[in-house]
């Protein structure tokens, strides 16, 4: 189906680039301008896909054209999209875990063994131990800091032996307690954050199940989670010297 396009505005004169133009009855914006070719110039860019490209366009057709309103637009990815971040991420993951329980892990025979035994014989051969342990061997780091209660919920003693697994593949797993990141006005939501610069925030149900991501890319945002991550890690522990 062809797109409707609406002109917006052109800073070009009249030779047609460059041009901003609408598409009608929708939130997107095609931008008409210089096609970048130079091979050099294109491997700057990140995850450039086939079929996709790249134009140049000046400062002041944005700035003249381009929407003044501030409208937040929630930027959500699909699970798979999610999960491919982990690979390619450049240098760094950072999670801060708040919720008491998390509905998919008791769905795991591994949540079934630890509740019988009080203790899980993890398989560090698993795919997912795998992709780890292989992203730490490039020097990438993963770093997650953990919310207790106390007590500890029986999720978060599921977590607290699962921590075992992950630290066997290369991620460092701090402990803070559910008082102390009251105490440092941490926020209640969970997120990831990808190479300081994109932060994944998870979205969860009444039900602890986790229901969707939704992208943050707004530097002024990105940085004030990137100051959570500071003073959690800060205040967190080394799982195995927590005291719980």
């Amino acid at each position: 189906m062809t797109r409707r396009l609406r002109l917006v505005g052109t800073s070009s004169g009249n030779d047609g680039c460059p041009t901003l133009y609408e598409v009608e009855n929708t939130d997107s914006y095609l931008v008409q301008g210089d096609v970048v070719t130079d091979p050099a110039e294109l491997r700057q860019l990140r995850n450039l896909k086939d079929g996709e490209g790249a134009v140049i366009v000046p400062r002041e057709l944005l700035a003249n054209f381009g929407p003044k309103e501030p409208v937040h637009v929630p930027h959500e990815i699909t699970f798979e999209e999610f999960g491919a971040m982990f690979r390619t991420l450049a240098h760094s993951a950072w999670r801060l875990e708040t919720r008491r329980r998390y509905a998919e892990d008791e769905e795991t025979d591994t949540w079934r063994e630890f509740m019988s035994n009080g203790t899980v014989r993890w398989d560090l051969d698993d795919p997912w131990c795998r992709g780890h342990r292989e992203q730490s061997a490039l020097g990438k780091r993963f770093e997650r800091v953990r919310l207790v209660d106390d007590p500890p919920t029986p999720g978060q003693r599921y977590l607290l032996d699962n921590a075992r697994r992950n630290t066997a593949v290369g991620e460092d797993i701090r402990i803070l307690s559910r008082a102390a990141a009251d105490e440092l006005e941490l926020p209640a939501e969970g997120f990831w954050i990808f190479d300081a610069r994109v932060v994944a925030l998870l979205r969860f149900d009444g039900d602890d199940a986790l229901t969707g991501v939704e992208l943050i890319t707004d530097p002024v945002q990105v940085v004030r989670y990137c100051r959570t991550r500071e003073a959690a890690w800060h205040h967190a522990v080394p799982y195995d010297q927590a005291q719980v």
